[in-house]
């Protein structure tokens, strides 16, 4: 079986964000350096010490693009793409895995706080998060089966911002921008040796680029922190999100190239989407807890449950969707140090369960309002799995890891409209058979500074409720859940006298019963099994400086000054994916391009200051030309774009601080589509991303 190999890039850049020490303005970090600490696999070891391939963004990655959207700072890691199929419609890539995910987040695990935010049904609601609320992403690639459970995708670990012990501060900021972008932010945090808390609240408003694509989204986050002794450690997280946008709908290539801001037009198969008033309403509530406790210096334990409720209110182009959705849940993890052999043996065990309760109307859109029921259903979903993983120092470097997962998933579907004329039918059950999933990987470091790393990989990843059941009110008894095996190496470290920064690596993932889309004449999307795909690719992320501060003592390199500096950071991905076998009716797609999917990615830029408070963040970011439907007979152009952000932050009289910035993006003003519709029925692949724009803010804080 062929091997392959891949790079995780970090990337960090720009400007703290509330919730971190804010001196003056350190713009110059733009790649995670080898000791920062990555949670990931549950053992919290130094990145140059993890065999996996990671990607992490903290908040000043986040702080050096628009913080309208968190999709130009996610794309800076190579390997995953975040696109906006409409405002605020998120379609999450790790390597590829959007390819069964028209819509939404699919075949990814997203955690929150350590809580699980990917429903037990397998849809992640990422639109709920705001840029603002989030401290760090971490993203694990590739099939992460020793903890996190099912799932060929990979993980997505979000935290909030961390206000620094003896700190406490107020802010608030305010941005305008083009197509109507309104924005109000207002946070208060505090923290001591033993407790600390934070609030925020986000409002956006947006008119859109496109006709029928305004956004408005009230975002409310409450974290706090107590330790009341030493080995004790309570937290709890609570997330409130009222959420509505418009959906304008895929376009044909000649509607795109004619006019890239109208909705999709009425046509004889039926009305448009600003007919229908077709958009995604939602109120959401998430409330989770965590408890740690360090039972001795050898063992400890981390538990939290989290309970989520939900309200939407979807008017589609055909159906009106009216659904309340109930989850619980909850997840413990066991740490263990020993030795054996007289070498350090780490040790993890843990389980996760989650339930839902969803109760979902489907009514005929009659412009905007329910007409006819079409079905009513209740859908229960149970799910968990146990995990462990095992970490082995050995001598001369050497680390040995080995994990696995037991998975388990059952949806129960009732169709209560039909209880009364199908008694015998209207019950319907999918029970997953359960996988075991390993993972092994032994990593070398070759210095203090460089290490290397191999891991082979296995996941298991079921289809999601919205697969089993799409909205045109099939029941799909016949699809089955992807397997998969992935095989990596990769290396990462720090050459130069620290001034040059790499993380690279190399996969091979073979994926069996790959789970692929189609849409139909109303823009239902369907789904099936394609057969089988093998996905190659290399992924490189550095950064290096280009000038900082020399010490004083003989000119030599020492850490910089936070005041100045000027650093260029990039970070590429190449993908060779391809179906290996698939066939559909008569037609026969083996070997052609994974739909959906770049050949190449790269984001680059600088990130510079000065002493005076003045910083500038220019970037660029382009994707290579892709197929837009598995027969490979349509592909969407490729597309450089060019972005800036800059401004100028002082801390004055100790305690005002002040941010003043503003901001270009698509600064050529290139006609794209950024969140094709694959396989789209009309020819209706494309979702233009928004042309030239402007936005320019400031925020004022106040510290004691």
């Amino acid at each position: 079986m062929n091997r392959i190999f891949l790079l995780s890039g970090l990337l960090l850049g720009s400007v703290p964000l509330l919730g971190q020490t804010l001196p003056a303005p350190d713009t110059t970090r733009t790649v995670l350096l080898p000791e920062t600490t990555v949670t990931g696999y549950g053992q919290e070891l130094p990145l140059r010490r993890t065999a996996a391939g990671i990607g992490v963004v903290d908040a000043r990655v986040i702080n050096q693009f628009n913080q309208t959207s968190l999709t130009a700072a996610v794309n800076t890691l190579p390997g995953v793409r975040l696109e906006e199929r409409a405002t605020a419609s998120y379609r999450l890539s790790v390597r590829g895995s959007t390819l069964r995910s028209p819509f939404g987040v699919r075949n990814v695990k997203v955690y929150y706080n350590d809580i699980p935010f990917t429903e037990a049904s397998g849809s992640t609601p990422l639109n709920l998060l705001d840029p603002a609320t989030i401290g760090r992403i971490e993203v694990l690639k590739g099939p992460a089966g020793s903890a996190y459970g099912a799932g060929t995708g990979g993980a997505v670990l979000f935290s909030s911002p961390r206000p620094a012990a003896g700190t406490t501060r107020a802010q608030t900021g305010f941005t305008a921008g083009s197509f109507g972008l309104r924005r109000y932010n207002v946070a208060a945090e505090s923290a001591t040796e033993k407790a600390s808390w934070r609030a925020q609240y986000v409002r956006q408003t947006l008119d859109g680029y496109r006709q029928q694509s305004a956004q408005r989204r009230s975002v409310v986050a409450l974290d706090g922190e107590l330790r009341p002794s030493d080995e004790r450690t309570v937290a709890l997280h609570l997330l409130y999100t009222d959420l509505d946008y418009q959906l304008p709908g895929g376009l044909t290539l000649a509607q795109f190239q004619q006019n890239p801001r109208q909705a999709r037009p009425d046509s004889p198969v039926g009305p448009g989407t600003v007919a229908q008033k077709a958009a995604y309403r939602s109120r959401t509530a998430l409330v989770g807890g965590s408890h740690q406790y360090q039972f001795s210096p050898r063992l400890s334990n981390k538990t939290v449950l989290y309970g989520s409720g939900s309200v939407i209110r979807t008017p589609f182009l055909v159906d009106y969707e009216r659904n309340t959705l109930l989850g619980l849940g909850g997840r413990t993890a066991f740490r263990y140090q020993t030795t054996l052999a007289g070498h350090t043996l780490r040790l993890l065990a843990g389980a996760e369960v989650q339930s839902s309760f969803e109760n979902s109307r489907n009514y005929r859109n009659q412009g905007g309002t329910p007409g006819a029921l079409r079905y009513d259903d209740e859908i229960r979903t149970a799910m968990g799995f146990g995990f462990t993983q095992a970490d082995w120092e050995l001598p001369a470097g050497w680390l040995l890891t080995l994990g696995a997962s037991y998975n388990r998933l059952t949806y129960r579907i009732t169709r209560v409209s039909d209880a009364a004329a199908q008694p015998d039918t209207y019950q319907f059950k999918r029970s997953f058979r359960p996988e075991v999933s390993p993972r092994v990987a032994l990593l070398k470091e070759l210095s203090p500074k460089i290490s290397a790393y191999a891991s082979v990989s296995t996941g298991f990843s079921p289809p999601t409720e919205e697969e089993i059941r799409p909205s045109d009110g099939s029941l799909n008894a016949d699809l089955q859940a992807e397997r998969g095996t992935s095989y990596e190496i990769g290396t990462r470290g720090q050459l130069l006298a620290d001034r040059l920064t790499f993380d690279v690596s190399v996969f091979d993932f073979e994926l069996r019963q790959t789970i692929v889309t189609r849409s139909n004449a109303q823009g239902t999307a369907l789904f099936s099994n394609s057969g089988a795909t093998r996905q190659l690719g290399a992924e490189v992320a550095a950064s290096g400086w280009l000038w900082k501060p020399a010490s004083v003592e003989g000119g030599t390199f020492n850490a910089p000054t936070p005041e100045a500096g000027l650093q260029a950071w990039a970070s590429y991905a190449y993908n060779h994916f391809r179906f290996q076998t698939y066939q559909q009716g008569p037609n026969d797609y083996t070997g052609n391009r994974l739909t959906g999917t770049a050949p190449h990615t790269l984001s680059a830029g600088l990130n510079a200051s000065l002493q005076q408070g003045f910083y500038l963040t220019p970037s660029l970011s382009h994707q290579a030309r892709l197929p837009l439907n598995d027969a490979n007979t349509v592909f969407a152009p490729g597309y450089w774009t060019f972005a800036a952000r800059g401004g100028w932050r002082r801390v004055l009289l100790q305690q005002l601080e002040l941010d003043v910035f503003a901001g270009i993006e698509n600064a050529t003003d290139r006609k794209y589509s950024l969140g094709n519709d694959l396989n789209a029925f009309g020819n209706r692949y494309y979702q233009p991303a928004p042309g030239r724009n402007y936005y320019g803010g400031a925020t004022v804080g106040w510290r004691w």
